[in-house]
């Protein structure tokens, strides 16, 4: 590293006297997790001293630099311990060892969105730390120590209804006069199949709606995406069913269209169906991570078991049928988002949990 290098690093650090948490993200390639981590923190650091650590995160985050890690061993000026707050397995080993090797001055919490029985070494991870947190009821019911549940938020600044000419369906071009959206990796897992076998099987019968997917295909997956394509190539609707890729800016995409399908058969949480509602769109889901807990039947859209494509269909068609309905439910949606889900709700949630950490000593 040569000077300048160095003088840029040491400007970007932040203050560890003031820094009470860190985040770690010890992965390079962009994740669910790394995306709450992106959204939450500029939130928390409004009220607490926190930085984030670790790779693959945008400079305008506050960040603790490798050169840092020494601080680790003192108290900050609050002469409380710093929270290390991990969202990964390997977050915890690394605090672990952070503080047991190397007797760093550290509280250890963890965030656990996985709805499945823990290994064995997972759940002695979990029993080392000193506080965690579930994303929901049904991830908490797999955990064999206390928690607190605290639900994922969203970023209503980056996630809104329409209001410009550039957020309406029609500014993009494509046939129709309504879009049903279904946004993420395109894989068997996100259940992209199960939404393209419903559209096949519905829009024929609805001819103002287009089926836009975007989501990044993975080399893993070409395949299973090159699948999809000669079954909507076959069934004749090459121009209703479009696969756009990956998009610059997914957050528009949610403001132009009308419905919005997560047919996921698993997931940890699942951020889409807020991201969608907190834009006023309607909401079909599987029941698969939190879904079940975030849309409302009824109200702010319905959901089915997971992997059941003819429930899935089924659920979309009333409305295609009605897309006043759509729009009725998206408007509760963004009603039930702003109360509910902010993110705001969720950084409070997590200092409740820190303070309580703390309080332990």
């Amino acid at each position: 590293m040569n000077k300048a290098d160095n003088r840029a690093e040491h400007a970007g650090a932040v203050d560890m006297a003031r820094t009470e948490v860190i985040a770690p993200n010890l992965k390079q390639r962009l994740s669910g997790v790394t995306s709450t981590i992106v959204q939450l923190v500029p939130v928390q650091a409004r009220a607490l001293g926190i930085a984030v650590f670790g790779p693959g995160l945008p400079d305008h985050l506050p960040r603790m630099r490798w050169w840092q890690l020494p601080s680790l061993l003192r108290r900050p000026a609050s002469g409380r311990p710093r929270i290390w707050h991990a969202r990964r397995n390997t977050e915890m080993v690394a605090g672990l060892v952070l503080r047991h090797i190397f007797w760093a001055q550290i509280r250890l919490v963890f965030t656990s969105a996985a709805q499945r029985d823990h290994r064995p070494f997972t759940k002695w991870l979990l029993r080392q730390m000193d506080g965690v947190i579930a994303t929901s009821r049904l991830s908490g019911r797999f955990l064999e120590v206390p928690h607190k549940v605290v639900m994922h938020g969203v970023d209503l600044d980056k996630f809104h209804p329409p209001r410009t000419a550039e957020d309406e369906f029609a500014a993009t071009g494509l046939p129709g006069k309504y879009a049903i959206g279904c946004f993420g990796r395109v894989r068997h897992s996100k259940g992209t199949d199960l939404f393209v076998d419903a559209m096949i099987a519905l829009l024929p019968e609805y001819p103002e709606w287009t089926a836009v997917i975007t989501g990044r295909v993975t080399a893993e997956h070409k395949g299973f995406a090159d699948e999809l394509r000669q079954r909507i190539a076959a069934a004749g609707l090459s121009e209703r069913i479009l696969l756009l890729g990956e998009v610059p800016d997914v957050a528009v995409w949610y403001r132009r269209v009308t419905l919005y399908v997560a047919p996921s058969r698993n997931e940890g949480f699942g951020l889409t169906p807020l991201e969608a509602m907190a834009s006023r769109t309607a909401v079909v889901a599987s029941d698969a991570g939190s879904y079940s807990e975030i849309v409302t039947r009824g109200v702010t859209g319905d959901f089915v078991a997971s992997g059941d494509g003819d429930a899935l269909r089924e659920a979309i068609r009333p409305y295609l049928a009605d897309p006043e309905l759509a729009e009725t439910h998206g408007a509760a949606g963004l009603d039930d988002v702003s109360k509910r889900f902010r993110l705001e709700n969720e950084a409070a949630g997590l200092r409740e949990v820190y303070e309580l950490v703390w309080a332990k000593g």
